[in-house]
């Protein structure tokens, strides 16, 4: 039995509240609160917290680090940690956090992942919450069992604890401290197709015909780095793609978006332009002795940029003013952990040298490995903004930490194609979103490996109402576009992408929700009633936003909520496909839909369709956000947040608009309204502003 290393009990020496429901506790000997990376600002004291303050962290200081002890309330149920595998409640879970490259998630039994979110959330018997945030990037273990014990391998850290009413509370007060997801471009919703690597540029172009003389929609393909010169950063190949700007032009005129993947790793190779720059610069990470430290990823030996320095992200940032000019849409960070080959570490020693400058003092790896891709994603994501400054920027990135989701999109990295890695990238997903970042989702069909057919056309047809949607493969002989495992599954694909397609005026209103106010896109049954315990472990089904029940074909027995739940049918031929999710409504609640298009640059809302499911008491409500879909003109009040009633009065339902916010033109267009009942659905048309509908005759 291993022997613990001794520890000193250090008191709070401060307590302070920093917001409704939330206290920060410092540790004693801590003046101020520290640099954060977690944070969006500084908090600020509003006075003493209550006398009642329940949840109050305990510190200790050893050898190897500082620990912190909080006691679970009773019967409290954990869920977040970020990026992990396992199931969805997180209590008696153990977690190292320590970015990592983990293929298959074979390393540490996958519970190594390549994120860090040293935070827990907690929801009491009474459905009432709290979370844990120990605002700390050094290496650490998070253990939940009988309580929550963070060791931290760095010094006392501040931990603040959030105390609310809900769950959904205590998110929106997360989204308070650490910040939240900027609205992406809507493009970003649709489904996207990615594989390691399309090349040449023709079969970038051919898979983009294939698509679209398929019928099948989708609004983004993805440049993996095969279209790089010998896999140096911010090149490309002269020979497969010589013109990158015409190949874009080429897309775009197909109605497609491109990301192009950008590592952290420059290629040591005097000559080669970004290198010299930055050499010249000065901004590489060093190694304890103080020399350019060089690692081995896909280019060979490679230099990296230390991202804690202020200079260093500024020079990262103006790479990408040619870079985007080349008519890229999107960029994909990847590697970022930051990966290293051929040792045993997989990454930099814990005591090279970060330099810092600002706000940042200057610390060894051990510090700041946690943060790197963060700190990488904010470089290109300010860089995006420069060269594109009238576009939403659009990143994705591999390695993150807690409150990432203000810079960049993620994906839970090099899955499996097997259906273990199916059914844990549901909890997977939820977690990341009960963590603060709303847009994630796996490799549909999983990154390694070959995917049966049957485990494909499952995968995709779940896959579809991820909030990032993405299929995507490893190099690999087998083929994983959704016409690759013939015509039965080709055609699950096109229904269950149309489906997400139909959603998309529901999915945007519910990614402007998460903007505002850190509320997740996906989301675990048990928010529909968090009283209910029978919800707190389901992982299998989930919500989308709080009106729209997600049950996949296979799902066993879920645990589903209690009251009104209708099934709605989008795609004529979706109740013949065995592989498709039941959609469920909830009563009370009015879901706004799209036609079916091929990308989002195609209009969709004329006419725009409400699905409506009265509640107990004959009423309905919902919301559809709308703006232009790119650009930041929303910020300036450009756009419209129009709210909708449904009100039953004897034989027949009246849909209305009953509030509007925004400057943007209210459209002229029809709707249509599809009542949902026991006994059918009932449809009526009209204009926009006032609808009725018979609930005589169903159609």
């Amino acid at each position: 039995m291993a022997v613990k290393p001794p520890s000193e009990v250090i008191a709070i020496g401060r307590a302070e509240k920093i917001g409704d429901g939330i206290v920060a506790f410092l540790p004693q000997g801590m003046k101020a609160y520290p640099a954060s990376l977690a944070l969006l600002k500084p908090p600020v004291s509003q006075g003493s917290p209550p006398s009642d303050w329940a949840i109050r962290p305990q510190f200790a200081q050893r050898s190897t680090g500082t620990r912190v002890t909080v006691q679970v309330p009773e019967g409290a149920d954990l869920y977040g940690t970020g990026e992990v595998t396992g199931p969805l409640r997180r209590n008696g879970s153990k977690i190292t956090l320590w970015n990592t490259d983990n293929f298959e998630y074979a390393r540490e039994d996958g519970h190594q992942l390549y994120q860090s979110h040293p935070w827990v959330l907690g929801v009491r018997k009474d459905g009432s919450a709290f979370g844990v945030l120990f605002d700390s990037s050094w290496r650490a273990e998070l253990d939940t069992g009988q309580q929550i014990v963070f060791a931290s391998s760095g010094p006392p850290m501040p931990v603040i604890v959030i105390d609310r009413a809900s769950p959904q509370a205590v998110l929106q007060g997360l989204a308070e401290l650490t910040g939240r997801m900027p609205l992406p471009p809507r493009w970003a919703l649709g489904y996207q197709q990615s594989r390691w690597s399309y090349t040449p540029d023709t079969r970038v172009l051919e898979v983009a015909d294939e698509f679209r003389k398929r019928k099948i929609p989708v609004d983004v393909i993805w440049m993996d780095i095969d279209y790089m010169d010998g896999f140096r950063v911010f090149t490309f190949s002269p020979k497969d793609f010589p013109d990158p700007k015409r190949l874009n032009n080429a897309l775009h005129e197909r109605g497609f978006h491109s990301v192009w993947m950008i590592d952290p790793g420059v290629k040591f190779d005097p000559g080669y332009a970004v290198y010299d720059r930055g050499t010249a610069q000065d901004v590489w990470v060093k190694d304890a002795h103080g020399s350019e430290y060089h690692g081995e990823v896909w280019p060979g030996a490679v230099a990296y940029p230390d991202f804690t320095m202020p200079a260093t992200r500024h020079w990262w940032s103006a790479l990408y003013q040619g870079f985007m000019a080349q008519g890229v849409d999107g960029v994909w960070n990847d590697m970022n952990e930051p990966s290293v080959f051929k040792v045993l570490s997989m990454t930099m020693p814990d005591d090279n040298w970060h330099r810092g400058g600002g706000e940042l003092p200057p610390g060894p790896h051990l510090q700041y490995h946690n943060v790197y891709g963060m700190l990488m994603t904010r470089a290109t994501r300010e860089g995006i903004q420069t060269a594109l400054p009238d576009r939403r920027p659009f990143v994705l990135t591999r390695a993150n930490f807690l409150g990432g989701q203000r810079y960049a999109a993620t994906w839970t990295g090099d899955n499996a194609s097997t259906w273990n890695h199916l059914k844990m990238s549901i909890p997977m997903s939820i977690n990341l979103g009960l963590s603060g970042q709303p847009f994630s989702g796996p490799d549909i069909g999983g990154f390694s490996g070959e995917a049966t057919p049957d485990l494909w056309a499952n995968w995709i047809a779940v896959g579809a109402f991820y909030p990032f949607s993405r299929g995507h493969t490893i190099k690999a002989p087998q083929q994983k576009e959704p016409w690759a495992f013939g015509p039965a599954v080709e055609n699950t694909a096109r229904i269950a992408i149309e489906r997400r397609y139909r959603l998309l005026p529901y999915l945007y209103t519910l990614f402007h929700d998460a903007s505002m106010d850190g509320t997740p896109v996906m989301q675990p049954v048990f928010f529909a009633d968090p009283r209910d315990p029978r919800l707190r472990s389901e992982e299998q089904a989930f919500l989308l936003g709080r009106d729209l029940l997600v049950v996949p074909a296979w799902a066993h027995q879920p645990a589903l909520p209690k009251g009104i739940w209708r099934k709605v049918s989008l795609i004529d031929g979706e109740a013949g496909d065995p592989y498709q999710a039941t959609l469920k409504l909830r009563g009370g609640a009015i879901v706004p839909l799209g036609r079916v298009v091929q990308n989002t640059n195609e209009e969709s809302l004329d006419p725009l369709t409400l699905l409506v499911c009265l509640d107990a008491h004959g009423e309905a409500q919902g919301r559809l956000y709308e703006d232009a879909g790119e650009g930041y003109g929303y910020r300036q009040g450009n756009y419209r947040l129009t709210r909708y009633r449904a009100q039953q009065q004897g034989d027949t339902v009246r849909v209305s608009i009953i509030g509007s916010e925004g400057k943007r033109t209210h459209p002229a267009r029809d709707i249509v309204v599809q009542v949902i009942t026991d006994d059918g659905v009932f449809s009526g048309k009209g204009a926009d502003s006032r609808v009725s509908v018979s609930l005589r005759n169903p159609h």
